[in-house]
């Protein structure tokens, strides 16, 4: 019983701490000017692919903090930004380079490797 109740505590406290917050407008765009590289991932908290990327956004948002912009926007709260940004599956990446231009778009689930692979095409340094 101890380990079955250990086990729930360790799950609820990994959910917990791997959510990024759902980025709004006025997130994005000031994270476009940062002139900073960015990657706006765009899901739902209820999609299986986005809840598996979930801790990898939040472990690169610590890792690139001050380098680069992780962001998560859940499309279900914010659904204009969805159509704003023309998302017709999720989750979907979308990358821009230091200037605010997409220079990739991503649809499905995407390891560590290849978010960090596309943040250094995009100008992280």
């Amino acid at each position: 019983m101890r380990f079955f109740a250990l086990f729930i505590l360790l799950t609820v406290t990994t959910t917990a701490w791997a959510e990024l917050p759902s980025a709004n407008d006025a997130a994005i765009r000031a994270a476009l000017t940062s002139g900073k590289p960015t990657v706006a991932d765009f899901g739902a908290r209820t999609c299986i692919p986005c809840k598996k990327m979930a801790p990898i956004l939040e472990e690169l948002n610590r890792e690139l903090k001050g380098r680069a912009n992780i962001l998560f926007t859940d499309v279900w709260k914010e659904n204009k930004l969805g159509g704003q940004y023309r998302i017709q599956m999720i989750p979907t990446q979308i990358f821009f380079d230091a200037k605010g231009k997409e220079v990739k778009r991503h649809i499905g689930f995407i390891d560590k490797t290849d978010i960090l692979k596309e943040l250094k095409a995009a100008g992280l340094k």
